[in-house]
């Protein structure tokens, strides 16, 4: 017999039983909701496209044993030769927080819940032997200072990052408009769940390839952060940070983004008729998530899973703790690497809207409902390691809730979770 833990377990378990503290608030449980979302268009689930996702394990971020892995991980989907030879290949980073953001668990942000310097180091490397024309890096930070001083003061060793990309690699901060002459206006190929269009850093349209540099974490709103996740931190805080509109914001989103409370600059897309209440952040921040997708297609999938952290997507939540998966992850399509991602992660990424671990709407159900990928595993051909040879389940406390499981094969698209 199926079963599911409820996210009530689930707070009192990682996130406290009280909900957990972001950005001065209380994030309170959301009831299950009878029916998924409104749609912009028909149900597109079943046709979703699919794509080879590829797991290797990995013991270390030891540079040559990292090179040797990512590259076997990025040659069993295809390699990066024809994807990026002759261009200009922008990657997006993971540094939720930015550095200043403290340890966790007592390691540094680049051992826990940042992309770890070495997989971006191997990445750059990989690129230029592919004959990329140019590598930026880019990522919104909370800092004035340039991309390059907050990451050396992070622990970071940007020249190696640099040397390894063959003099090629440009760090771009994207927290603002930064060297360009004005934002660029990306729209949302299916129209949107709550906004049609993102202004962003022409650094994320100037480009041939876009990589999402992605962790393998949970994640406090969205159940869990990978490559889709990733691109919330796309728009810039200069548009869509609570003092927006500032050049100089070091502000976060939740005002306009996770809450709703205000409404993006004017001459910026605004948001669609859609219906959801003001503070509801657990059907905005999937929404969110799923528009931003929408609106900057993913080239590729590359995810560091070889240390990372359970219990939420960085320190400022109660529960988080290190943990060392040892897996690199990679696929060109973003739904059906992520769902790959979230099974490996003992979850299932079919799970119905606001179930577990989904605290809110499960944006993998919604990309594929407007036909951005699969999010059955059923459908997605695995290389390298198989999900059960993988496994790491992230949340095996679990046990003790009652609810014992077994998660013993794989079956019709789902972890078979049975009664023990």
């Amino acid at each position: 017999m199926a079963t599911r833990i409820g996210r009530r377990a689930w707070l009192a378990r990682g996130l406290g039983a009280a909900g957990v503290a972001l950005g001065g608030r209380l994030l309170g449980l959301r009831a299950g909701e009878e029916k998924g979302p409104a749609l912009p268009g028909p149900d597109r689930s079943r046709q979703a496209p699919t794509s080879p996702v590829a797991i290797t394990r990995c013991g270390s971020y030891e540079p040559k044993l990292l090179r040797r892995k990512l590259d076997e991980t990025l040659n069993l989907v295809g390699g990066l030769k024809k994807l990026a030879e002759g261009k200009t290949v922008t990657v997006k980073l993971n540094l939720t927080g930015g550095p200043k953001a403290g340890p966790l668990g007592g390691l540094p942000p680049y051992l826990t819940y940042h992309v770890h310097p070495n997989i971006v180091a191997a990445l750059c490397a990989a690129l230029h032997d592919a004959g990329a024309k140019r590598i930026v890096l880019v990522e919104s930070s909370y800092e004035l200072r340039t991309a390059e001083e907050i990451l050396t003061d992070g622990g970071w060793d940007v020249r190696a990052i640099k040397a390894a990309g063959g003099g090629k690699v440009q760090f771009i901060d994207t927290r603002y408009r930064g060297p360009f002459p004005k934002y660029s206006q990306l729209k949302v190929s299916f129209g949107g769940f709550i906004y049609p269009a993102f202004h962003v850093s022409q650094a994320y349209e100037k480009t041939d390839v876009f990589i999402s540099l992605a962790k393998m974490k949970d994640h406090g709103n969205a159940g869990v952060t990978m490559g889709a996740k990733n691109l919330f931190g796309m728009p810039p805080i200069s548009l869509y940070g609570g003092d927006a509109p500032n050049e100089n914001s070091v502000n976060y989103r939740g005002p306009i983004l996770h809450f709703g409370e205000k409404k993006v600059p004017a001459g910026v897309p605004g948001e669609l008729n859609h219906g959801i209440k003001v503070g509801d952040w657990a059907c905005r921040v999937p929404r969110v998530t799923a528009d931003t997708v929408g609106a900057r297609p993913i080239d590729l999938v590359v995810i560091d899973g070889i240390v990372t952290n359970r219990g939420g997507e960085g320190p400022w939540l109660q529960g988080t703790e290190p943990m060392m998966p040892k897996l690199i992850l990679a696929g060109r399509n973003v739904v059906a690497t992520d769902a790959v991602c979230t099974a490996v992660m003992g979850y299932d990424p079919l799970a119905d809207h606001s179930q577990f671990p989904f605290m809110g709407e499960n944006h993998l159900r919604l990309l594929a409902a407007v036909g951005i990928g699969t999010n059955d595993p059923a459908r997605i051909e695995v290389r390298g390691l198989s999900i059960r040879e993988a496994l790491h389940p992230f949340n095996p406390k679990r046990l003790k809730l009652g609810e014992p499981l077994a998660w013993d094969r794989w079956n019709h698209g789902r972890l078979a979770a049975t009664t023990a």
